[in-house]
């Protein structure tokens, strides 16, 4: 396999150039800094609002973190919604789960309006159980989506037959209006709709400090009203906010095409977006000409201090896959990739603004475009017009010093890594929030 981003193999022989990186000193009314799925939602929600919008990005758009995602949109995430309703009940659980629900429907409803061509595929998602503890987490969500008024289809063991082609899982769950994209060539065609309503973009320009009002590059600078960061991986010399958030690892492949033959065994009534009930859990789907793409890590991977790019880690991944699928053990896998997924300790977004300068905003470890491309749009809108919005309970439910199982403070004595991993296992199997944070989410509806 060769090591290669498929997304931006698909860029070659784009006529789309670079915009060159800033170069001099400018004024803006809101600087955005990031061009991934959030970076792109907070400037789409403002380029009609007759502002001067700026987006520094140090790479291209999409270009890191989004542009080496899976394209799952899906409201699933690291949480599923039955682990949402015990930290936060019913209510809580609502609130949360809109954010990816209502940031599924952004994308695709921008998607729709401006002709964007991203391999966009309507894809009912399936969440699929392995053992006993699996059929466990099935039958949990199952419940959890009931109790939420949800549409969804329950299969046993033996009725999964009929939905995929193999015998290897305890169950799944299924449900609709989730979908598949190509999240580069998303993030390129929501570029020229940006340009075409005059926000100034500057491509291979990172931040590398912020005075004020003002963020500077190597070559320039732009000083703004209200500066929003959506980029990911933050220099920690540019916010304290930048220790909140690990970056954990996780691998992608893409094969060669399947044939017809190949997707109906696999795919007896349709194509799904699925994805299994393990920690470190292996998902896949099938891109619009029919290439599978398969993804997952392991523990070590995930969660190590260093970039890993070996291909073993994929290829444990591969191995495992054709297990559960033997009449794919010819299938050639043509590329991998690894990424790092931005994510905090207990795998929700963090939003916020700075309280000593409440001009700057930070959207951080988004994990899922969906969520990204909410919580971008909130930022803008919040630094736009903070009266005008009805949402301001979702500050509460995103603050930075939200409650954690381990602080920070114990990374000097188990380090990094460890207090995420830690973290990330209590919020998705124990944690419950306090009700004093309840009560504060209330008091915003009120």
């Amino acid at each position: 396999m060769k090591l290669q981003n498929w997304w931006f193999t698909t860029l070659l022989g784009s006529k789309d150039p670079i915009s060159p990186p800033l170069q001099k000193n400018i004024r803006a009314d809101i600087v955005i800094v990031g061009a991934g799925a959030a970076g792109i939602s907070a400037a789409y929600s403002l380029m009609k609002k007759g502002l001067k919008i700026v987006i520094l990005e140090k790479n291209i758009f999409g270009g890191n973190t989004s542009g080496k995602s899976a394209g799952f949109l899906t409201p699933d995430s690291e949480l599923e919604l039955g682990q949402l309703i015990r930290r936060y009940g019913l209510k809580g659980a609502a609130d949360v789960w809109s954010v990816a629900t209502n940031g599924v429907k952004m994308m695709v409803d921008r998607i729709h309006e401006h002709n964007i061509s991203c391999d966009l595929q309507m894809q009912d998602s399936l969440f699929l159980g392995n053992g006993k503890s699996g059929w466990k987490d099935i039958k949990s969500e199952m419940e959890a989506r009931k109790a939420m008024g949800f549409a969804q289809t329950l299969y046993t063991k033996d009725q999964l037959k009929s939905v995929i082609g193999t015998d290897q899982y305890s169950g799944g769950v299924r449900y609709s209006e989730t979908y598949g994209v190509d999240a580069l060539l998303y993030c390129q065609g929501m570029k020229e709709v940006l340009l075409q309503h005059g926000v100034e973009i500057y491509e291979s320009t990172e931040v590398v400090e912020i005075n004020d009002h003002v963020v500077k590059t190597d070559l320039g600078s732009v000083s703004s009203n209200d500066i929003i960061f959506c980029a990911d991986k933050l220099n920690p010399s540019l916010t304290h906010f930048s220790k909140n958030v690990f970056h954990a690892e996780t691998f992608l492949t893409v094969s060669e095409p399947l044939s017809e033959a190949m997707i109906k065994e696999m795919f007896p009534i349709g194509k799904f977006q699925c994805w299994d009930s393990d920690l470190v859990y292996t998902y896949y789907r099938l891109l619009g000409d029919n290439r599978l793409l398969l993804g997952g890590g392991n523990m070590r991977t995930t969660y190590s201090v260093n970039d890993i790019t070996s291909g073993h880690v994929i290829e444990d991944v591969i191995k495992g896959f054709k297990k559960k699928f033997p009449m794919l053990k010819n299938l050639e896998f043509i590329q991998y990739w690894p990424g790092r997924i931005d994510t905090t300790r207990d795998m929700m977004p963090t939003i916020v603004k700075d309280i000593s300068k409440p001009w700057l905003h930070f959207v951080l470890g988004c994990v899922g475009l969906p969520w990204a491309t909410f919580c971008g749009d909130f930022a803008a809108r919040h630094a736009y017009d903070d009266k005008a919005c009805n949402d301001h309970y979702y500050y509460e439910y995103f603050k930075a010093d939200r409650h954690f199982f381990l602080p920070l403070g114990m990374e000097k004595i188990i380090g990094k890594p460890l207090v995420f991993a830690i973290n990330n296992g209590w919020a998705k199997y124990y944690q419950v929030n306090s009700k004093e944070s309840t009560h504060k989410i209330n008091h915003y509806w009120k």
